[in-house]
């Protein structure tokens, strides 16, 4: 009977994972809106850039990091978009995880996507619209709308955006 609650108890046993990511965004080449990157993994679901967090590091650091080596771009970080909370079972072990990422708003500053890691099988661009369609996770389109929304103000940063340019969602394509 010990020995039954005993592994019981460590079935539900619940870890911690704690990452960070990036909305990471540009003027679209049309002038029309704003784009964002995602990325593609081998099982060819949409998301952010995101990674775990290096002992020591800073979860700003670890999303700057992780976006540079998801995408290949080089990166400004801004302004915390949020943070999403989800649980999930580890692959082979069945260890409950609950996870937390932690989500910046970041420009893109220089770098190519053709430098991404080989973790993903591609990274692009999208309007931010068609990124919202395409993401796999109804907690991504969250953070999406979140990040729009902050864009959607006006630029981050004086200079960042074309002042004429079309809200964020509205036919930014």
């Amino acid at each position: 009977m010990k020995r039954e609650r005993a592994k019981a108890a460590g079935r539900n046993r619940r870890e911690r994972a704690v990452s960070a990511g990036g909305v990471v965004w540009r003027a679209a080449p049309d002038g029309a809106g704003v784009e964002v990157v995602l990325v593609q993994t081998p099982s060819l679901r949409w998301g952010l850039p995101k990674g775990k967090r290096d002992p020591g590091e800073r979860l700003r650091e670890t999303a700057l990091r992780e976006v540079r080596e998801e995408t290949g771009l080089r990166v400004e970080a801004d302004r915390k978009v949020g943070v999403v909370r989800y649980r999930f079972k580890a692959a082979g072990g069945g260890r409950k995880i609950d996870k937390e990422v932690h989500f910046w708003l970041m420009q893109a500053t220089g770098g190519s996507l053709l430098d991404h890691d080989h973790e993903h099988v591609d990274v692009r661009w999208f309007g931010i619209a068609d990124a919202m369609r395409r993401v796999s996770y109804r907690n991504t389109v969250d953070v999406l709308e979140r990040a729009a929304a902050m864009l959607d103000g006006g630029p981050v940063r004086r200079g960042d955006a074309p002042a004429d340019r079309a809200p964020v969602g509205a036919g930014a394509e």
